[in-house]
Order: structure tokens, then C-alpha cells, then sequence
């Protein structure tokens, strides 16, 4: 079993080169959480050919609403949420320049698609393991949208962060996978 291989956040699209659905890797660097309702204000944004809060080209987007911070913590539990429900906004945000995005569960055919087409990176976080995943964020600053609360869009400093390649720029799949190595029992 191979040990996980330490990515630059910043340099992720670079790095995407580099990985296969399946490899490990500990993230480093800049993600911003964004969810539904900051999904929605972002496309909004768009269409209004409007500032956004952060930079898309290259950045990667943690699908995330983290508690608030308990004292001497930057912030509290922050677990991915269900990717799935931001399917309708990640192939704009991909086709705009996004390098990645963090979550958890499937992706739709539109997404791999563009995920490939981009040449970017799905990778999962451990569900259910938010309070374990809030040691590896060292920084956190709202940037956007405060008055979403937990689902405002925050920058976040992670260092060492795991996380699992679950959709390659190659077209590799790791639930698509799963399934078939698992259909023989």
C-alpha cells in the first residue's frame, strides 16, 4: 500500500496529472467551502457578470458547512457534505477554471464529464469524520455571504489534509469501480 502523496492546493490542476481515482492525498493550502445557498448566490454572480468572492481559475471548493469555532479552534466540525446536490453548478464553475472540489459521494455524468474535459480532480473527504477533518484547517475567514451562517463562504488554510482521488481527470471513477470489483460477491 502506497503512502499519500503531498499536493499543493494551489498547484492542484498541475498535480491532477499525477493522480488516479483511488490515490491518497494529503492537501495543502487555500479551499473555500461553498454549499447550496452560496452555489446559488456565486451563479447568480455569474449572470450578473459580477465580482465573485474568490478567484475560481485554479481554486478548489470544499463542499462544506463547518460549526462554529470553539475557543482556541479556528473552527469547529467541518465535514464534507453530499456533492451530488452541487451537480448543477460544478460544470460552469469547471468550465470556468475550477481545479477541484471536496465532498463526498457520486458525481453526475455532466460532472465526470467535465471534470475530464477540464482537467481537474474530485476528491472525497471521510464522511462523518468532520471533527477529526477540523484539525488539519489551521485558518479560517469568512469572505462571502456572512449572513448564511455555516453555509457562508469561508478560506480556509488546510495543511495535510486526506482526502481520496474519487473522480480523475482521465475519467476514472472510484464508485464506478467499487461497484465492480464488488459485483462478484
Amino acid at each position: 500500500m502506497s503512502s499519500p502523496k503531498r499536493v499543493d492546493a494551489q498547484k492542484l490542476r498541475e498535480a491532477a496529472a499525477d493522480q488516479r481515482c483511488g490515490d491518497k492525498i494529503l492537501l495543502t493550502g487555500f479551499v473555500y467551502t461553498s454549499r447550496d445557498a452560496a452555489h446559488k448566490r456565486i451563479m447568480s454572480l455569474i449572470e450578473k457578470g459580477e465580482k465573485l468572492p474568490y478567484e475560481i481559475r485554479d481554486a478548489v471548493i470544499y463542499y462544506a458547512g463547518p460549526t462554529p469555532a470553539p475557543e482556541g479552534k479556528p473552527i469547529g466540525s467541518c465535514g464534507p457534505t453530499t456533492s451530488g446536490r452541487m451537480d448543477r453548478f460544478a460544470p460552469k464553475l469547471l468550465d470556468m477554471g475550477l481545479a477541484g472540489m471536496i465532498g463526498k459521494g457520486e458525481r453526475s455524468a455532466e460532472v465526470r464529464d467535465a471534470i475530464q474535459r477540464n482537467k481537474a480532480v474530485y476528491l472525497c473527504a471521510v464522511g462523518g469524520a468532520g471533527a477529526l477533518a477540523c484539525n488539519c484547517i489551521k485558518s479560517c475567514e469568512v469572505i462571502a455571504f456572512e449572513d448564511l451562517g455555516c453555509e457562508s463562504v469561508k478560506k480556509l488554510w488546510v495543511e495535510d489534509f486526506p482526502l481520496i482521488v474519487a473522480n480523475d481527470c482521465f475519467g476514472g471513477d472510484i464508485f464506478e469501480r467499487g461497484r465492480a470489483e464488488f459485483a462478484c460477491l
